[in-house]
């Protein structure tokens, strides 16, 4: 079944699309920001200026302490008139940049060198309003003359006459516009790059995910070997990434193999016990047949017929009992562990072969006391198990050695014979269930119940042999209990 999944390059939900768009969100919030804190500043800066100039012209004409007669009989004083009263010969605007304006205590504008009041005076009287409240005020104000924003402060004059002056803002809104403006092109400008350089950046950076994609795809179809490969300029994290992805695909490919080996060894196993199996008791239901049958009419017959089935049947009872003991060993049962004299074991398992061989030549390497932590009756399984692997595949006279020594903080213990010995290819499957070299005789199961002793003390076991040179098998075991896992 082939897998597909989602292309990273599709959609706005994909993790580049995403990236870039926070990306650009970033630097838009950014540019707005900066935007808006600059023409503030400069929007502050200016108005500052042009509530300095009011401000100062404001002091300077209430310092003078003039009125306004004073100052319509004083021509001489030229600066006045100059702010005061427009130029005749200019074309007057309905909005001029300045505006100086005379109203009365009724805030109506008044006229000065016998001009009447301009349409941008009128304008600015009636845009105060209340010019005994502006001069009380310290700061200039905002106004509106005909649509266009001023910047006016008042002064009272000794009798009473009040002088508006207002600045217009006008200049400084139309440049904070074009600011504005251009901060926002460049802005775009910018944004757009951005969003250009990042999707570059992020293909590139982003091209070990689609590897892991596409490795992924191939493991789900089956081929369990693809792994990430390395890009030439990774990331930190993606590099983390990868190597743990990777560990992780050797796990499942370990894994794998493991299970269909161990399926495959069930299949066996199955198979072998029960091939086991139906050879004892295909004789004794061969037997039982000719019993029935009445073709069993001698004595002697019947003996042997009875004999030969409690045979089978003691052959099988053996064989379903090392079975159910390689089931328990697969279950990892919890051991009697205490100290044991594996010497004395040792010696006792050598007697045991005397007894039942005395042809054969038997040397011992255990004297003394060597104590070790195990359980009792597993070692002496281990020990059966290699002495009658012996006894049964070796003729009687070939010399066999039982040994144990402690040695760099663990115990070994050896059973050696000079028989005919293994080849390379039966010494690699010696510890498989019902393996037999050469169709011998034996169920097939000592070795591999020795395995599962030794395995289930947290020891190791190994053989070595070659054709013409014997067979030695060494049980290594730790002397003190072993952690469970």
């Amino acid at each position: 079944m082939m897998l597909r999944l989602p292309n990273c390059e599709r959609g706005v939900h994909s993790l580049r699309a995403k990236l870039t768009l926070t990306n650009v969100a970033l630097l838009a919030l950014g540019i707005v920001a900066t935007t808006a804190i600059s023409l503030m500043g400069m929007r502050y800066y200016l108005l500052a200026q042009v509530d300095g100039e009011l401000t100062k012209m404001r002091d300077s004409l209430a310092g003078s302490q003039l009125t306004l007669r004073q100052i319509d009989s004083l021509s001489a004083l030229g600066f006045v008139r100059d702010r005061l009263v427009p130029d005749d010969t200019a074309k007057e605007r309905s909005t001029p940049d300045s505006i100086y304006a005379a109203v009365d205590n009724r805030g109506a504008a008044v006229g000065i060198f016998g001009v009447k009041p301009t349409e941008a005076q009128v304008g600015l009287a009636s845009a105060v309003g209340d010019a005994p409240a502006l001069a009380r005020h310290t700061d200039p104000g905002d106004v509106t003359v005909h649509g266009d924003s001023y910047r006016v402060t008042a002064v009272r004059l000794s009798d009473g006459t009040y002088v508006l002056m207002a600045t217009s803002t006008e200049a400084l809104h139309t440049g904070m516009g074009k600011a504005l403006r251009l901060d926002l092109a460049f802005g775009t400008l910018l944004i757009v790059l951005l969003a250009w350089l990042t999707m570059l950046s992020l293909r590139r950076r982003l091209l070990p995910l689609e590897d892991m994609v596409e490795t992924s795809s191939a493991i789900a179809e089956g081929d369990l070997t693809r792994r990430v490969p390395s890009s030439h300029h990774p990331t930190q994290e993606v590099e983390q990434l990868r190597v743990a992805l990777n560990s992780m695909l050797h796990q499942v490919e370990s894994a794998y193999h493991t299970r269909e080996h161990s399926a495959a060894q069930l299949r066996r196993f199955v198979a072998d016990a029960s091939h086991e199996l139906r050879t004892p008791l295909s004789a004794i239901r061969g037997y039982l047949q000719l019993y029935d049958k009445g073709m069993l009419t001698e004595p002697d017959e019947r003996k042997r017929a009875w004999d030969r089935m409690n045979a089978e049947a003691d052959r099988m009872g053996r064989l379903v009992d090392e079975l159910l003991m390689l089931a328990r060993l697969d279950q990892q049962p919890e051991l009697r562990f205490r100290s044991v004299d594996l010497s004395r074991l040792v010696r006792d398992a050598a007697e045991d072969l005397r007894v039942q061989q005395p042809e054969r030549p038997v040397t011992v390497g255990a004297d003394g006391s060597l104590l070790v932590r195990a359980d009792e009756s597993g070692l002496r399984q281990i020990l059966g198990n290699l002495v009658t692997n012996v006894r049964i595949h070796t003729p009687a006279d070939v010399p066999v050695r039982l040994g144990v020594e402690r040695e760099d903080g663990v115990v070994r213990l050896c059973v050696a014979d000079q028989g005919p010995g293994l080849c390379q290819d039966d010494a690699a499957r010696i510890f498989d269930r019902f393996f037999r070299a050469g169709g011998g005789a034996g169920s097939g199961l000592g070795l591999a119940i020795v395995q599962g002793v030794v395995k289930a003390h947290g020891g190791d076991v190994a053989v070595r042999t070659a054709p013409g040179e014997g067979l030695a098998v060494t049980v290594t075991l730790p002397t003190r209990t072993p952690v469970p896992s």
